[in-house]
């Protein structure tokens, strides 16, 4: 049986020092139906010339401006053919058989949507370091509204060893079911262009839930990540980009927060909500655009909202679950499943309690 097509899909932007080992690795994976589908934003460093050695073995489209990760991504996907849409950061390195695991973890039920793997840290001139950190294992929701990546740091010591249900993936390398992007995007497109770049993976998880979609984390695909915006680093990051950082915090809100959840969630993420207006009064003014820029996308939020809850599937309670935990069992005949066809390859076995926040 033909294995299904997946589409890789990268977006470059002055991505030279890492785009040229991302696409060696993709090409090494011994999954075979891939098709790749490369998007320059408007690159001024050497990412074009590096590019061009790959002309007969990707799809490249040169963008004239930087449009931004998530209308390049928008980008990507409708020129692609795939069953599935591995959505893939140049500065990640995928390890052998990363894709081939996706998939097969993606087989596990219909309503599988996304799958994740074990994303490890990596530095910036792409050496590994010894002693192994966490860089995502899928993203989590806190009671308070905020967003993380699970793992971020620890020790990759055999923790988070299960394959098991997470909010969602991190889009730095994410595989999406076609028929969930199909049914998760709006008019402008699967990932949320009004965003620009950061969050949007977020954004995405989130309407997902909300559409009755699951995400899995398959510990046995792995890949390495070198992370740019960091807990820590904020001082040292663009101030463009920690300008989106704000207002697409609240842009994801506007566009998925239930009246249900925000009564239960309304304290401590008007409090975080005081503390990031007030940081941008008096430590980051560079960030108050972000207020104008929500204030533009408002009307556009509306209307998207309106079409997501208009769709919505899933109850209040199970989603109100979500903002209390990292993670949640697969049914037991998925595990068995699992188990049989070695889709999760490193550690199944064994209890899969949900890990609480």
């Amino acid at each position: 049986m033909k294995s299904a097509l997946v589409s890789v899909t990268v977006v470059t932007h002055n991505s030279g020092p890492f785009i040229g080992r991302c696409l060696d690795a993709v090409f090494r994976q011994e999954y075979e139906t891939l098709e790749v589908i490369v998007i320059d934003n408007a690159s001024e460093d050497e990412s074009r010339r590096i590019l061009a050695g790959y002309k007969d073995r990707i799809r490249l489209i040169e963008n004239d401006r930087n449009t931004g990760f998530a209308a390049a991504q928008n980008q990507a996907i409708a020129f692609s053919c795939g069953q599935w849409v591995l959505t893939l950061n140049p500065d990640v390195l995928l390890q052998p058989g990363f894709i081939a695991r996706l998939v097969e973890a993606g087989g596990l039920g219909a309503r599988v949507g996304s799958v994740c793997g074990k994303l490890l840290r990596m530095r910036r001139d792409l050496t590994i370091p010894r002693a192994a950190r966490i860089d995502s294992t899928g993203i989590y929701f806190t009671p308070g509204m905020r967003h993380f990546d699970r793992g971020w740091n620890e020790p990759d010591d055999g923790r988070f060893g299960h394959t098991e249900y997470v909010f969602g993936a991190c889009a730095a390398a994410a595989l999406y079911r076609r028929e969930m992007i199909e049914n998760l995007s709006l008019d402008d497109g699967f990932f949320d262009p009004d965003f620009f770049a950061y969050r949007e993976d977020a954004d995405v998880a989130w309407r997902g839930q909300l559409l009755g979609w699951r995400c899995i984390y398959a510990p046995g695909a792995v890949a390495h990540h070198v992370r740019r915006m960091v807990n820590g680093s904020r001082l040292r990051a663009p101030a463009a980009i920690k300008m989106h950082s704000v207002k697409n915090r609240f842009l994801m809100r506007v566009k998925n927060t239930t009246s249900d959840l925000y009564r239960r969630c309304w304290l401590r993420a008007t409090a975080r909500d005081v503390l990031v207006i007030g940081g941008c009064l008096f430590y980051e003014p560079s960030s108050l655009p972000a207020f104008w820029r929500l204030a533009q996308c408002w009307p556009r939020a509306l209307a998207k909202r309106h079409r997501i809850m208009e769709r919505r599937t899933a109850s209040d309670e199970y989603l109100a679950t979500w903002f209390r935990v990292r993670s949640r069992p697969l049914e037991p005949w998925i595990t068995q499943a699992a188990e049989q066809n070695g889709a999760v390859a490193d550690g199944v076995a064994g209890s899969l309690a949900i890990e609480q926040h």
